[in-house]
C-alpha cells in the first residue's frame, strides 16, 4: 500500500460515518427533488453496483425502513433496464432476484426489439450492441413518457462524466449538448423542460468508485458474484482481460487462461473485462480500491478505449 492510500486507510472510520452520511443525505435529497419536480421519472437499473447503491437511496428516501436492509412501500417510479441481450447471466439472475424481492415494477427496453422495428441495424450477429442502446433508451423514453431518469453517473468515471450536472438536460432529440446544461448554484436545480425533452439525473454525481464501496460495505447491499474474485476463463486482447463467452468466443492465436478476477463495473459481455484480484469481500475491494491509479471504466471496458472523446460522443448521441 503506498504513503496515500495509508493516510487514507486511516481516515476510513470517519469516510464511513461523516463523509458517507454526507454525501448519502444529498443524494436523498436529489432523489427527493427529482420526485417532486417531475411526472413521469424511471430509475435506470442494471443489476450493477452503481445502481444498486442508488436503489438502497431510493429505499431510504421513499420507503419505511423495518431495519437489517429491510423496507417496507413502494418507490414512486419504476426501474429501468435497457438490455442488450448480451449482459452477463449472473447479472440479470440477480437485477430479476432483487425485483422478485422488492417487488418494484421494471421497465426493459431490449436492443432486440429495436433491432426486429429496423431502428438499429448490426453489421454482424456477434457486434457489439453497447453503442446501440441509445436507440433504444431513446424509444422506451418516448414509449412511456418518462420526463427524467435516474442513473449512476459519476464525475470520477471519466472526463465527459465530470461534465455533467447534477440535473443534465436532454434536447427532443435525447442529446446531450453541454452548452445547454444550467448552472447549479446552492444545490437550486432548473428542472423546467420543453415538451419532447427529458433530464438525466444524478444523485451521486459527487460519489467515487472509493465511495461506492464503503457504502456498499457500511449497508452491506448484496451485488451480482461477478463484482468479487472467481475463476473466469479469459485471453489476454488490447492489454485487457476479455472474458471468454458465446459472443466473445477466442480468436486464431490467441491463447484461454482461467485467472483469479473480479469485475469493476458490469455492462455488455462485448466490452466489459475484469481485472486480476483476490479481493472476495467489499472490505478487501475497499483496500484494493485505495491503491487504483485508472478508472473502472478506463481499465475495464473496450468501448472507452476506442478514442479520447468516445463516452462524450455517445453522450450526444443519448446514452447514459
Amino acid at each position: 500500500m503506498n504513503a496515500a492510500a495509508e493516510e487514507l486507510y486511516e481516515l476510513l472510520p470517519e469516510m464511513n460515518t461523516r463523509h458517507l452520511d454526507w454525501l448519502e443525505e444529498e443524494a436523498i435529497f436529489i432523489l427527493r427533488e427529482t420526485a417532486a419536480a417531475f411526472e413521469r421519472p424511471a430509475l435506470l437499473f442494471s443489476g450493477g453496483k452503481d445502481s444498486c447503491v442508488i436503489l438502497r437511496l431510493a429505499e431510504k428516501a421513499f420507503k419505511r425502513h423495518l431495519g437489517s436492509g429491510a423496507f417496507s412501500g413502494k418507490l414512486p417510479f419504476p426501474l429501468l433496464h435497457v438490455d442488450t441481450g448480451h449482459n452477463f447471466p449472473e447479472v440479470i439472475t440477480f437485477r430479476d432476484e432483487v425485483l422478485a424481492k422488492n417487488g418494484e415494477r421494471l421497465v426493459v427496453g431490449l436492443v432486440e426489439d429495436s433491432i426486429a422495428r429496423g431502428t438499429v441495424r448490426l453489421a454482424h450477429p456477434l457486434e457489439s450492441r453497447n453503442s446501440h442502446q441509445s436507440v433504444t433508451l431513446l424509444e422506451t423514453i418516448e414509449e412511456h413518457r418518462f420526463d427524467v431518469l435516474i442513473g449512476g453517473a459519476r464525475r470520477d468515471e471519466e472526463k465527459a462524466r465530470a461534465k455533467e450536472r447534477i440535473f443534465s438536460h436532454r434536447d427532443r432529440f435525447g442529446q446531450w449538448r453541454p452548452k445547454e446544461q444550467r448552472p447549479e448554484l446552492w444545490t437550486l436545480f432548473n428542472t423546467r423542460i420543453r415538451p419532447g425533452e427529458h433530464m438525466r439525473a444524478f444523485p451521486i454525481s459527487n460519489w467515487t468508485e472509493l465511495d461506492v464501496w464503503l457504502y456498499i460495505q457500511r449497508e452491506q447491499i448484496p451485488l451480482p458474484s461477478m463484482y468479487f474474485a472467481h475463476n473466469r476463463q479469459v485471453v489476454r486482447r488490447r492489454d485487457l482481460l476479455t472474458p471468454v463467452t458465446e459472443v466473445t468466443p477466442p480468436q486464431p492465436g490467441e491463447r484461454v487462461e482461467e485467472l483469479l478476477v473480479r469485475f469493476r463495473t458490469v455492462g455488455d459481455m462485448t466490452c466489459t473485462c475484469p481485472v486480476e484480484s483476490s479481493a472476495r469481500t467489499p472490505a478487501e475491494i475497499v483496500m484494493e480500491t485505495l491503491n487504483v491509479t485508472v478508472s473502472e471504466r478506463g481499465a475495464t471496458r473496450m468501448d472507452d478505449q476506442t478514442s479520447e472523446s468516445s463516452m462524450e460522443r455517445r453522450k450526444t448521441e443519448g446514452y447514459f
